[in-house]
C-alpha cells in the first residue's frame, strides 16, 4: 500500500466517523426534543446569505416559557425547505437550551438522516481503498 492510498484510507475512515458522530449527536438532541422538548411557533424574521451557500439561510425568531425572543439558523437549509420570509414554522427546544432549537417538520427532523449516508458513503470508500491495494 502507497502512503498515497494510506492517507486516502485514513482520511475517508476519519471523514466517515465525523459523519457518524454528527448523525448521532443530532440524532440524540431530536429524541431529547421528541421527549421533553417545548413546541411553540416560530416565524421566518430574516433571510440571510452564508459566503459559501447559494441560497438564502432563514433566521426563525420565536419566544420562550420566560417570554424571551430567541432567535436560530435551521441545521438544515436549502431552497426547498419552504422557509420564506414571513412564514410560521412549528419549531421544538429545551427548555434548558432554547438557543439550540429546530423546526419541527418532517424535513428537518430527519436532517441527521444525511450524515448517516455520508457516514456510509466514506466508510464504503475507505473498504473500496483497503481492498484494491
Amino acid at each position: 500500500m502507497t502512503t498515497r492510498e494510506v492517507i486516502g484510507f485514513v482520511l475517508a475512515v476519519l471523514a466517515s466517523l465525523l459523519c457518524l458522530w454528527g448523525g448521532v449527536r443530532e440524532a440524540r438532541l431530536q429524541a431529547r426534543l421528541r421527549r421533553y422538548g417545548v413546541h411553540t411557533e416560530g416565524l421566518v424574521v430574516d433571510q440571510k446569505m452564508a459566503p459559501a451557500d447559494d441560497h438564502l439561510t432563514p433566521v426563525i425568531e420565536f419566544t420562550d416559557r420566560q417570554g424571551r425572543p430567541v432567535r436560530f439558523t435551521p441545521v438544515a437549509t436549502g431552497s426547498r425547505m419552504g422557509m420564506d420570509l414571513g412564514t410560521h414554522v412549528p419549531v421544538a427546544y429545551l427548555p434548558e437550551q432554547p438557543e439550540n432549537a429546530r423546526v419541527s417538520t418532517r424535513k428537518h427532523r430527519r436532517s441527521h438522516v444525511g450524515l448517516f449516508t455520508g457516514s456510509v458513503i466514506f466508510l464504503g470508500g475507505a473498504v473500496w481503498v483497503w481492498l484494491t491495494r
